[in-house]
Formats: C-alpha cells, sequence, structure tokens
C-alpha cells in the first residue's frame, strides 16, 4: 500500500507539472517568440556509428525515443500489477478491465460516427481512446480524503489496462512497411534478452545495452519504436535469488527510478513540444469539423458512457463489485475524469496524422479542450457528491 501511496502522490505532482508545461507551450507558440518555439522543436538531432545513421529532428527524438522510456515504465507497471498488485486476481482485474473495455469501444464509436467514410480521416479513431493517468489521479488529489482509496485504485488500475490496450493498438493500427533486416534484428535482441532473464542475469548494463540495440532496431523495422520500451519492461527480471541468498527484484528498482524522471521530465517535455497549438490560426468552423468533433465526442461523451456504462452493467449483473466505500456517483465521476486523454491522445493523434498541420492543430486543441472540461467536470462532481462531503466531516 505504501508503494501505491508514492505512486499516486508522484503522478499527481506530474500532473500539476503538466498543465504549467501545456500552458508554457500554448504561450509561447502564440507569442512573439512562436519561432523560437518551432525552432526548438525542429532542431536537428544527428547519430552516426558506421553505417547506423539516426537523423531526426529534436520533437521526434521526443515523440520515438524517450516515450519509448515511458511505455518501458508502462510494461513495468502492468507487469507488477498482473504478478503482486491490482491486477493479480481476476476478481481485482473484473471492474477495471470491462470499463477500460466500454472506455475505449464507445469512444472509438463516437469517432467513427462523425468520421465514417473518410479514409485519412479514419486513422485517428484511437486518438478518443486513450487516458492520461497523471492528470487524472492529480485531479483525484486535489480531492484530498473526499474520495475513497479503492476509487483510486480502480482509475489506476483501469488506466494501466488502458495504456495496455493503447500499446495493442499502436502496434496493430499504426506500423507501416516492414524492414525484414531490422525486425531479424529486434528479435534477436528480443531473443537475447529472454535469455539473460532466464539464466539470471541481474546486471542492468546488460539489460541497457541489448535494449538500447532493440529500440533502434525497432525504429529502423517499421514498428512503432515505443514498443521496444514495453518489449524490454517485460524481460527485466522481477525476483531474483542473490548469492547471499536475499531476494532481488530488478523489475521494481528500475520502476521506482523511472518514476522521477518520466513524471517531471518525459512526460513534461512530450507535452512541451506537443501541445503548442497556435490558437490564432484556428477557426471556429475548423473546430466543427468531423475530427474535432470526433475526438472531443469521444474523449467527453464516449469515455464517461463507457466507462460509467459497462461498470455500471458489470455490477448490476453481479459480475464484478462496486469499489468499497464508493456511490454511484462518485464512480460517475472519476469515469468522467477519464475523458482527460491528453498526453496519450496527443500521442496517438502523432501515430495517426503524420503531418501535423493536416488540420491545421484543431485536432490537437480537441484533445486539450474535451480533456479540460473532462477534469472540471469530474472534479465538480466527485466535489460536490454527498458522500465525498460526508467523507470531509
Amino acid at each position: 500500500m505504501d508503494f501505491l501511496q508514492e505512486f499516486i502522490k508522484k503522478e499527481s505532482s506530474a500532473g500539476i507539472t503538466l498543465i504549467f508545461v501545456t500552458f508554457l507551450a500554448l504561450l509561447l507558440k502564440n507569442s512573439a517568440l512562436s519561432e523560437l518555439y518551432e525552432a526548438f522543436l525542429h532542431t536537428p538531432v544527428e547519430i552516426r556509428f558506421g553505417a547506423l545513421h539516426i537523423d531526426k529532428p529534436l520533437l521526434l527524438w521526443i515523440n520515438d525515443g524517450l516515450m519509448a522510456v515511458f511505455f518501458m515504465l508502462i510494461g513495468l507497471e502492468v507487469k507488477r500489477e498482473l504478478i503482486e498488485g491490482h491486477l493479480s486476481t481476476p476478481s481485482q482485474i473484473v471492474l477495471p478491465g470491462i470499463a477500460a473495455i466500454g472506455g475505449m469501444l464507445i469512444p472509438a464509436l463516437f469517432y467513427v460516427y462523425f468520421n465514417e467514410g473518410d479514409a485519412i480521416a479514419m486513422s485517428g479513431w484511437a486518438i478518443p481512446t486513450a487516458t492520461d493517468i497523471a492528470f487524472a489521479l492529480g485531479i483525484l488529489s486535489l480531492l484530498g480524503k473526499a474520495v475513497p482509496i479503492s476509487l483510486k485504485i480502480f482509475l489506476m488500475a483501469l488506466a494501466i489496462i488502458d495504456d495496455l490496450g493503447a500499446i495493442v493498438i499502436i502496434a496493430l493500427f499504426y506500423t507501416v512497411k516492414l524492414s525484414t533486416l531490422s525486425i531479424t534484428i529486434a528479435a534477436i535482441s528480443l531473443a537475447v534478452l529472454i535469455f539473460m532473464n532466464y539464466r539470471g542475469v541481474v546486471k542492468k548494463a546488460a539489460y541497457i545495452i541489448v535494449g538500447v540495440i532493440l529500440w533502434v532496431s525497432v525504429l529502423k523495422s517499421g514498428v512503432h519504436a515505443t514498443l521496444a520500451g514495453v518489449a524490454l519492461a517485460f524481460t527485466i527480471p522481477y525476483k531474483s535469488r542473490m548469492p547471499d541468498g536475499s531476494e532481488y527484484s530488478m523489475s521494481k528498482e528500475i520502476e521506482q527510478d523511472l518514476h522521477f524522471w518520466v513524471a517531471f521530465f518525459v512526460l513534461p517535455l512530450f507535452a512541451f513540444v506537443n501541445a503548442g497549438v497556435d490558437l490564432r490560426q484556428v477557426s471556429l468552423e475548423q473546430m466543427t469539423g468531423p475530427v474535432p468533433l470526433g475526438i472531443m465526442a469521444g474523449l467527453f461523451f464516449g469515455k464517461q458512457i463507457g466507462v460509467f456504462g459497462f461498470s455500471f452493467l458489470a455490477i448490476k449483473l453481479k459480475i464484478a463489485k462496486m469499489p468499497e466505500g464508493a456511490s454511484w456517483q462518485q464512480l460517475y465521476g472519476v469515469a468522467i475524469l477519464t475523458g482527460i486523454g491528453f498526453t496519450m491522445s496527443l500521442f496517438v493523434d502523432s501515430l495517426a496524422f503524420k503531418d501535423d498541420t493536416l488540420y491545421q492543430h484543431a485536432d490537437r486543441l480537441a484533445i486539450l479542450l474535451s480533456s479540460f472540461m473532462a477534469g472540471l467536470l469530474g472534479y465538480f462532481v466527485l466535489r460536490y457528491s454527498k458522500e465525498s462531503r460526508a467523507l470531509k466531516k
């Protein structure tokens, strides 16, 4: 439980940081410093090592490189939760699992409703299916003890399953033409990592070196490079017996070490380079286009309908139990908070629409607006529920 409390505390603080850097990015993009901001995003960064050559602007190094570290952390969290956490037994996984399915399916259907028939726009169907755990837990932290811990656990488990779903979606739907050579090298690297785990290797440096080779080969393969982070996470030993007889978890240690850097460096930097929308160039007509409407409807309405609706059915059909000490109104408030897509939605958006000017940034602004509205409404629903007021007393 101490680990959970520490996790929630860090994620909550990260939410506040994300809000700050988002406003900073918007301020820079809509001021006289706009050109400087754009120059920063497109700073060329090049690495050469023999025949290996990687040349990308800073924006893509962050989206393809640093976000791989974020997905590695997700992989470590999922593994811990599956082995000994809140997803380790069927009874614990049922409600957040069903809620997560609803929270991905219904928003996608909302988006499809608005964009069916437009092949380019349809590539963004997964944008409103994501939940930003840092922001959502950040809102819950503002409510203090007014929200029972069971709901925080429910939200955390749901968001982790949601992230796992995002990983599957990226692997299946956002993979371009594959390179046989790079895929082969990636497969060999993964096999080496699995063998190291099997043999009980507990040297972090060994996993990092092979992990970098895995990331580069996946980057060159056509599969999105962030998936290398997830693959690496699942090969890192969870429990090892040391020579002195003590038990050591490299997986837990790396997870704890990464939390700070992901929460206060990786995600804020990602938000900073992706949230800069030129509001001067986005018109009301553009915001009422099918893509922005599909995103906003999916995140704001689809998420809460999917999460709460599927949870309601699961509880009423006695497939799952209501989180301990929570009410229907509080569960609904948390369901609204899952509509905060922000970083994950922006990430999927960058995969779906490679040309970030395709919709004149209306797609990104739609993510920011719907996330803001979901956070605000979710906060007030939880803040003024009868149960929350009783708990505060």
